[in-house]
């Protein structure tokens, strides 16, 4: 048995790199080691009851006489609400008005908790501080401690000739394409880049990779499935541990509202994550093209839940214990969160994917091309188009035994225990 360690974790504000991180942390506390948070501020009381120490930071000073106590990754529910008219624009035009504005906002935010993080770091003494995010935060890589990367977004992060360019959303097939989008990537984020590498230089740390944002670190950790993997196209060195899924088992036990338990009609789960359920009006569209059809239908209403009413078929509430519902439906409707993808075909469930920003497109690009899930136009669908993609996932039975079996062989791989291994062998070279 490996000797008690104390692991750091620093994920991104979001929902998905936090729970990701609190699955995996939760495998290392059962193990007898010490996991403490540097998370986000408004996290604050949220990991503690969970078993983990917190030791918070703030991205950006509160503006005056505002309560500190806030709801978990407001930071970023109040800023991708700022931006969403932006998300109907096609990826390639959300580069400059999407994609680099978050990238500034990340570095903000790496800026103003650099001096917090140094402090966090003198205080717990970490055996290995491990960062879920997409940028580096010096701090977290010159403190002469191991340092562990996780990508919970779509592994095209980690970028390659051969392969699509991040945040494109466009398909293997349409290469003709990448080097057009690869080309206003550089124009809208190479000063950008110029700047923030020379500031992380500046505080000790080594020069990033040419237009990345972020370090590789003594060992990498990617969340997403074989089935949909990218090493084929772009191979990644021993460093790397591909983690099929990483579900955590924290969530509360759930069970199925009275209302929805009659009825022959499939069970859907609707999320467009924290981030997206923010556009009201698009949560409407789905729930109109839904409200008459053969479903039942469990809403993850998001931050906005008191602003729209759900149809008859549907139930729902503002936040729900996503990985005990999941087991329970026949199909999931999902924005493409990395999380919500991983999750939904960890336990074998087909998806219908209404991308909005980020890696969305990606992942939902992916699970259509590799046949596990049917990518529609986020703000073009019709209700007869969602209901026909519905029934094509549905309707097959080979189909459904095919997401099902992928589903088997994701659980079998035991992402969780496979991260925990991982962590636990980087602290134990590091005392060795």
């Amino acid at each position: 048995m490996t000797a008690p360690l104390t692991f750091l974790f620093m994920p991104e504000s979001a929902y998905g790199p936090t729970n990701n991180c609190v699955g995996i942390g939760a495998e290392l506390l059962k193990r007898g080691h010490r996991v403490v948070f540097a998370a986000e501020a408004s996290w604050a009381g949220k990991l503690a009851p969970l078993g983990f120490e917190e030791d918070l930071v703030d991205l950006a000073p509160l503006p005056e006489g505002e309560a500190a106590e806030q709801t978990a990754g407001q930071f970023w529910k109040d800023y991708i609400d700022a931006i969403k008219p932006e998300f109907r624009k096609p990826t390639i035009e959300q580069l400059e008005t999407v994609v680099a504005p978050i990238w500034q906002e990340l570095i903000d935010g790496a800026k103003y908790c650099e001096p917090q993080l140094r402090d966090i770091i003198a205080r717990v003494q970490p055996d290995v501080i491990i960062e879920d995010n997409v940028l580096c935060f010096p701090a977290l890589v010159t403190a002469g401690k191991p340092f562990v990367r996780i990508v919970s977004c779509n592994p095209l992060e980690v970028p390659g000739a051969d392969i699509a360019p991040v945040f494109s959303g466009l398909g293997e097939d349409e290469r003709e394409a990448w080097a057009a989008f690869r080309t206003e990537y550089e124009r809208t984020h190479r000063p950008m880049w110029h700047d923030f590498n020379d500031w992380v230089q500046s505080q000790g740390a080594p020069a990033l990779p040419e237009l990345e944002f972020i370090h590789t670190g003594a060992a990498n950790l990617y969340v997403y499935p074989e089935a949909l993997d990218y090493v084929d196209a772009r191979p990644l060195d021993d460093t790397w541990t591909r983690l099929d899924s990483s579900v955590r088992e924290t969530d509360e036990p759930f069970e199925l509202p009275e209302q929805l338990r009659d009825g022959d009609g499939p069970l859907i789960y609707f999320s467009l994550g924290s981030l997206g359920s923010a556009d009201v009006a698009l949560v409407r569209s789905v729930l109109d093209a839904l409200a008459d059809g053969p479903y039942r239908v469990i809403v993850s209403k998001g931050p906005r839940h008191d602003e729209f009413e759900l149809p008859a078929n549907c139930w729902g509430a503002e936040f729900l214990p996503q990985t005990r519902i999941l087991p329970l439906v026949d199909l999931v409707i999902t924005h493409g969160g990395n999380n919500t993808t991983t999750e939904a075909l960890h336990f074998g469930k087909p998806t219908v994917l209404l991308p909005l920003f980020w890696d969305q497109y990606d992942n939902a690009q992916r699970v259509h091309e590799r046949g596990y899930g049917r990518r529609l136009s986020t703000y073009g669908f019709t209700a007869d188009e969602l209901r026909a993609a519905i029934d094509e996932q549905l309707g097959d039975p080979s189909h459904v035994e095919k997401v099902r079996a992928a589903g088997e062989a994701i659980r079998a791989r035991d992402g969780l225990r496979r991260a925990a291994d991982a962590l636990e062998r980087v602290g134990a070279q590091h005392h060795g």
